[in-house]
Order: structure tokens, then C-alpha cells, then sequence
């Protein structure tokens, strides 16, 4: 048993318990509106991508628009974890909303492909506070047990913007300019800067001060750049067995080998070695199923476009059931977790349940009616739904008090890890697609399948998770 940590009366004073619901519904109101700011800007920009390759004539690395915010995001997504557990969760989302209200404007703006890549990699330098924070912030306030309570909350935040951020998104793109999709973020980011500062001004500081391990982040996002470089220029730009594709891959092994070193020696490591082995289970499915869920939403509304006909605002509407389902699974995953406290078998149900979905998509030939694909993928959708609180839920529990930040920040840096992979790899296909020749979609969607089958073999080996009411 771990010995008595010396700030743990203040952990015990500013516990989750010690708060009541008036309390918990006042920081909650405070946060919804960063989590709708960081909904709507994964889904909002996907049926608008057609739009922005041919504006900007770059049609081989336009995935790099959704990669690049993932990208970014990952680096800093735990380092604003821990800096919020020290400093504050106020004092680290107000500046990174400011940051995110600045590279929505270079996106508007850019000129060309580079710069809309290079806009949505500031705009992720700010988005990856929004949901590490605000979901840390949930944890100082509300016990793990208690939390499927108020899964109402964001299940329906989250189907504001799913159902929304599509539609608008895809009308945007077709009948005005896709860039109105980022100027479009500007009154949104004010909402939510003035909304969250006074709603978390009352949480204190959970953690101790300890250096922030810069360089561990500097190690990790260039390690998955150039993976991410290697996968998504190999067979475009450069041959799969050339010297600098082979180059590249052995960068991305040298800089992770870095890594592992660097986080072995470092006093306060971005990614702390007893910490990861307590979701080491939990981490692995969330990357597995990240991958496989942005993998489908980047190809799914190309697909309907393709081989369905579907005109940009048809496949944002696409994408709707699919989104909506996400939030069907989400709030009956924190109900069953509210009733039971065990996350097995909802990670369980939620992978069989995604795998049903995308299979018969992913098999099925193409062409054969737009109501094939788009009801399937609502089973997908709340598959997917069921297993995202699920594994947020109960690594917060596995952290303590002190420490619900970083492991939250951990978590979701797995996940956008996952989800770079996921849509550079949707990427790679749509490059290698030859106009009319959509087979490579469907080997997508197989391989997302694949990846979800390896997620149910993960959890056969992880063991069982009870969610506590005090945390």
C-alpha cells in the first residue's frame, strides 16, 4: 500500500464528494461548451475535404488537415493534463483557447494546402486542453461511480454537434466557402473562453509543483511525425522500399528508442512509467478503437461521395446516424456503469457491436443504395459510443486524486495517437484510390474492422475495473 501522500487532506477536502450537485452542475455548464467547440471541430471539416483539395490543388496530402490537429494535439494533450493538475484547470484552458481562436483565423486565411496543414497544427496546439482539462475537471468534481449521472450532459453536447457539425459543414463547403468552417469558430471560442473562467474558477490545484517534461513532448511528437510521415508519403511520393521512405521509419524507431530512454531518466516524465502500467490495458483498446473510428469518419463521407453520388451536404447528413449512434452508446455506457461499476462487459459489447457494423459496409459491393452503408453505421456509432466514456471513466478511477489529470491527458494522448494513425492511413487509401476505383475505402473499413477484432482479444487479457464513489 502506497504511504499517505502529504497533500492528501487537501485531495480529501477538494474530493469529489466534497462537492454537491449545484456545484457539480455549475462546473459542468462551465465545460460543455469546450467540449462543443472540440466535437464540432473533429466532425465539421470532414465532408468539407473534397472542397479544400480542389481549392487548394493538393489532393495527396489533404489528409494531413485532420492529421496534423491529431498530431499536435497528441504532443500536448498530457502536457496540459499535468500543467493543469499543478497550476490549475483554469489557469491552462484560457490561454489555449486563445491559442485555438488564433489558428482558426490562419486556417481561414491560408492560401494554400501548407498553410491550412500548418493552421491545424496550432489550432490543435490549443485544442488539446479542451478535452483534457474539461474531462479532468469533471473528475475533480464528480466520484467515477456517480458520473453516468450526468453522461446526459455530454451524450447530448455530443449530439448537438455530431448531428450539426457535419450538416453545417458540408452545406459550408457546397454553397458558401469552407472557410467560413473556421471563421465560423471565432464567436464559439469567445462563448466558451468567457463561459469556462468562471465556471472553474472555485477548483483548486490537485497536484504538487514539479518541472514540466518538455523534452519528453518535443521527443514524442517527433517520433509520431515521422512514423506518420513515412505512412502517409509511401507509395505516394515516395516508393514503400525506397531509401527515404526507409529513412523514415527508421527515424520514427530512433526517436521512439529516445523516448523510452529520456522518460526512463526524467524527474517528472511526461509519460510516467507506473502510470502507464495501470491503464497499460485500457490504453492499448483506446488506441485500437481511435484508430479504427477516425479511419471510418475521414472515409466514410468520401465513400457516399464516390460510389453513392452524395453531394457534400448528403454526406455530412450521412455521417449522421453513425455520430448520433455515438451518443446512444455513450450515455447507456454511463448509465450500465452508474448501476454496475464494471467496464468489462460494456468495452465488450461496444466492440462486438462496432465490428457488426463496419464488417457488412466493408464487404458489401459498392453502389447498392445509400440507406445500406449509412444504417449500418449506426450500429457502428453506438459500438463506438459505448467504449469512449467507458475507458475515460476508469482510468480516472485507477488515478487517485492527485494524479486525474496526467492519467486523463495519457488516455487521450493514446487516442489521438490512435486517431493520427487511423486517418493517415484513410488517407493513404484516398491517395491511392484512382478516380472511379473506390476498392481501397472498403479494405479501410476491413482494416478498421481488424483493429477493433484485436481490441476484444486485448480486453480477454484485462482485468476488470470497479469504479469507486469517492475518487
Amino acid at each position: 500500500m502506497d504511504a499517505p501522500h502529504p497533500h492528501s487532506q487537501t485531495d480529501a477536502a477538494h474530493s469529489p464528494a466534497s462537492h454537491d450537485h449545484a456545484a457539480r452542475m455549475r462546473v459542468i455548464f462551465g465545460i460543455l461548451t469546450c467540449i462543443l467547440l472540440a466535437s464540432i471541430d473533429q466532425t465539421v471539416v470532414l465532408p468539407a475535404i473534397p472542397q479544400m483539395s480542389a481549392s487548394l490543388h493538393d489532393r495527396a496530402h489533404i489528409a494531413w488537415v485532420v492529421s496534423a490537429y491529431l498530431l499536435t494535439t497528441t504532443a500536448t494533450t498530457p502536457v496540459y493534463g499535468k500543467l493543469s493538475d499543478q497550476l490549475g484547470r483554469r489557469a491552462v484552458l484560457s490561454p489555449a483557447l486563445l491559442v485555438f481562436l488564433a489558428a482558426s483565423c490562419v486556417c481561414a486565411a491560408a492560401g494554400s494546402a501548407a498553410w491550412l496543414i500548418l493552421g491545424r497544427a496550432l489550432q490543435g496546439v490549443g485544442g488539446g486542453a479542451l478535452m483534457s482539462v474539461a474531462q479532468s475537471a469533471v473528475a475533480d468534481v464528480v466520484p467515477p461511480r456517480e458520473r453516468g449521472r450526468y453522461q446526459g450532459w455530454f451524450a447530448g453536447t455530443w449530439a448537438v454537434s455530431t448531428l450539426v457539425g457535419p450538416v453545417v459543414g458540408g452545406f459550408v463547403a457546397q454553397h458558401i466557402s469552407w472557410r467560413w468552417i473556421f471563421w465560423g469558430n471565432v464567436p464559439l471560442v469567445l462563448l466558451a473562453l468567457g463561459v469556462s473562467h468562471r465556471a472553474l474558477a472555485g477548483l483548486a490545484p490537485r497536484g504538487g509543483r514539479a518541472p514540466i517534461d518538455y523534452a519528453g513532448a518535443l521527443l514524442l511528437v517527433c517520433a509520431v511525425a515521422a512514423l506518420l510521415l513515412a505512412l502517409s508519403m509511401g507509395g505516394v511520393d515516395l516508393a514503400w522500399g525506397s531509401g527515404r521512405e526507409l529513412g523514415l521509419f527508421g527515424l520514427a524507431a530512433l526517436l521512439s528508442g529516445l523516448l523510452w530512454r529520456q522518460q526512463s531518466a526524467a524527474p517528472a516524465p511526461l509519460l510516467p512509467g507506473h502510470l502507464l502500467a495501470r491503464q497499460a490495458h485500457v490504453s492499448l483498446i483506446a488506441f485500437l478503437y481511435s484508430g479504427a473510428l477516425f479511419e471510418i469518419i475521414f472515409q466514410l463521407p468520401l465513400l457516399l461521395q464516390g460510389a453513392y453520388h452524395a453531394s457534400p451536404a448528403g454526406a455530412g447528413a450521412g455521417l449522421m446516424p453513425m455520430l448520433f449512434g455515438t451518443t446512444i452508446g455513450a450515455y447507456g455506457a454511463g448509465q450500465v456503469l452508474r448501476a454496475t461499476g464494471r467496464v468489462r462487459t460494456v468495452l465488450a459489447c461496444g466492440l462486438v457491436l462496432a465490428i457488426c457494423g463496419v464488417v457488412p459496409v466493408g464487404i458489401w459491393p459498392l453502389g447498392q443504395g445509400l440507406g445500406w452503408p449509412v444504417g449500418w453505421s449506426l450500429l457502428t456509432g453506438i459500438g463506438l459510443g459505448l467504449l469512449m466514456p467507458t475507458s475515460l471513466v476508469s482510468v480516472q478511477s485507477l488515478a487517485g486524486g492527485r494524479d486525474v489529470g496526467t492519467m486523463t491527458g495519457m488516455l487521450l494522448l493514446v487516442r489521438s495517437t490512435g486517431g493520427a494513425f487511423g486517418a493517415t492511413l484513410a488517407g493513404v487509401a484516398l491517395a491511392l484510390s484512382a478516380p472511379g476505383t473506390l476498392a481501397g475505402f472498403q479494405a479501410g473499413l476491413l482494416g478498421a474492422a481488424g483493429a477493433l477484432g484485436l481490441a476484444l482479444l486485448v480486453l480477454t487479457r484485462m482485468p476488470d475495473v470497479g469504479l469507486g464513489t469517492a475518487n
